[in-house]
C-alpha cells in the first residue's frame, strides 16, 4: 500500500466546543489506484486529505506514506517527505506568472536542488501535450493548458501519491469535461496513486477507480463507482450519490425483500434493503429516476405532471403520485416521444421493475403529503 491510515481521528477545540472532524478512519490506498473522496460539507474529507499528506497531525491514529510513519517526523522531515513523495494540485493552480510553462514545471526540481531527469520531463511534457507551449507564461495559456502545467509540475519529482483538491473547479463545464478525460489518461499513463477530493459526483464517477463516501468523520462506503451507485451500503450513501424519489409506506411482509403498502394502490417490493424492518413498520422507499418509466397512455400508476424538461437525448419528468409524493423520471426521448410535449397538469402513467425500489429505513416522522387526484387521461393517439 502506498498510503495507509489506521484509527485516524482529528478533533478541534476543547470541552463542549470540541468538533470531531474525523472519527477513527481506517483506509488504504494501493499503488496506481485513483480514489475519489466525497461527502457533504463538514464530513471530514478535506481533513482526511490533509492528514494523509502530513499537512496536519491527527489527534490519534497513524498514517504511513510510502513506508514512512508520519507521526515520528519533525517539521523539517515532513516538509522533505511532502516535497519528495507527494504531488499537490489545488483549485487555484498557483503558477508563477513571471515564469514560462517549462520553468513552472521544473520549479520543484530547482527548489529541491536537483537536476532534471530529462527523459522523465520529456515524457511528462508529451503526456500533457505542452511541447509547443513551453515558452509561454501562464497569462498566455488557456485554463486547460494552465491545468496541464500544474499537473506536470506536481509529477516532475516522481511523487508516490498525487493529491487533488477540487482541481477542475475553476474551469468552465466544457473544459472541465475535457480535462477529466485528460487527467484520467495521464494518471493511467504515469501510474501514480491518486486521491481527489471533489463535490462533483459526475467527476468522481468518471475519474475514480474507487469512491469513498464520508459522513460525520467516517467513511460510509468505499467501493467501485458502479457498486456505490447501484448497491449503496447505507441509506446515507443511497441518498447522497445520485438522485432518489421517496415514497413512504407500511411494511406488509418481512424477509429479504419486504412488500410495502404506500397507499393509493401503490405496492412496492424492496429489491434492496439498507435497514432492518418488520411488518407494520413505517418505512421510506427510494427509486432512482432512471429506473422509472413514464408513458402518456397505457398501464401503470396514474400521476400528474409538474414539469417536463428535455435534456439532449433524455427527458426528465417530475410528477405527483396519487399519494402526493413526488416522482422523478429520467428516460430516453424515444421511450415515449409524446412525453416531451406534455405540460404541467397532464396525466402520465409511471412504472418500474419489481427490484428497482430500495428500502432506505424508517420513514421520517412528519405529516403525510396531500393526496393528488390524477389528471384526466390523455386521449388516445389516432
Amino acid at each position: 500500500m502506498i498510503v495507509t491510515a489506521t484509527g485516524l481521528s482529528r478533533s478541534y477545540g476543547e470541552g463542549e466546543a470540541t468538533v470531531h472532524a474525523l472519527a477513527g478512519v481506517d483506509v488504504e490506498f494501493p499503488g496506481g489506484a485513483f480514489t475519489a473522496i466525497m461527502g457533504p460539507s463538514g464530513s471530514g474529507k478535506s481533513t482526511l486529505m490533509h492528514l494523509l499528506a502530513g499537512l496536519d497531525r491527527p489527534t490519534s491514529g497513524s498514517v504511513v506514506l510510502a513506508g514512512t510513519e508520519l507521526a515520528g517526523l519533525g517539521d523539517k522531515e515532513l516538509t522533505a517527505l511532502r516535497r519528495d513523495k507527494v504531488g499537490f494540485i489545488f483549485q487555484s493552480f498557483n503558477l508563477l506568472p513571471v515564469l514560462s510553462a517549462e520553468e513552472n514545471i521544473l520549479l520543484p526540481l530547482s527548489i529541491a536542488g536537483r537536476k532534471p531527469d530529462q527523459a522523465w520531463v520529456d515524457r511528462l511534457i508529451d503526456a500533457v501535450g505542452l511541447r509547443e507551449r513551453l515558452g509561454h507564461r501562464p497569462a498566455e495559456l488557456s485554463g486547460g493548458q494552465q491545468q496541464r502545467v500544474a499537473l506536470a509540475r506536481a509529477l516532475v519529482l516522481r511523487p508516490k501519491v498525487l493529491l487533488l483538491d477540487e482541481p477542475l473547479g475553476a474551469l468552465d463545464l466544457k473544459l472541465r469535461k475535457e480535462m477529466q478525460i485528460e487527467l484520467k489518461r495521464i494518471q493511467e499513463e504515469v501510474g501514480v496513486t491518486t486521491i481527489i477530493v471533489t463535490h462533483d459526483q459526475e467527476e468522481a464517477m468518471a475519474l475514480a477507480d474507487r469512491i469513498a463516501v464520508m459522513d460525520a468523520g467516517r467513511i460510509e462506503q468505499l467501493d467501485a463507482p458502479g457498486v456505490v451507485y447501484d448497491r449503496p451500503a447505507t441509506a446515507f450513501v443511497a441518498e447522497f450519490i445520485g438522485d432518489l424519489s421517496f415514497v413512504d409506506g407500511t411494511v406488509l411482509t418481512g424477509g429479504e425483500h419486504p412488500e410495502v403498502d404506500c397507499g393509493a394502490g401503490i405496492h412496492l417490493r424492496a429489491g434492496r434493503s439498507l435497514a432492518p424492518s418488520a411488518p407494520g413498520d413505517r418505512v421510506r422507499m427510494g427509486l432512482r429516476p432512471e429506473h422509472v418509466r413514464a408513458h402518456r397512455t397505457g398501464d401503470g400508476i396514474p400521476a400528474t405532471i409538474a414539469t417536463t424538461m428535455v435534456m439532449g437525448r433524455e427527458v426528465r419528468v417530475v410528477c405527483a403520485l396519487p399519494t402526493g409524493e413526488q416522482m422523478v423520471v429520467l428516460q430516453g426521448r424515444g421511450v415515449d416521444p409524446e412525453l416531451e410535449h406534455a405540460r404541467s397538469g397532464d396525466r402520465v402513467h409511471v412504472g418500474w421493475a419489481d427490484d428497482a425500489p430500495m428500502l432506505l429505513g424508517p420513514a421520517p416522522n412528519r405529516p403525510a403529503p396531500t393526496p393528488v387526484a390524477p389528471a384526466p387521461a390523455a386521449p388516445a393517439t389516432p
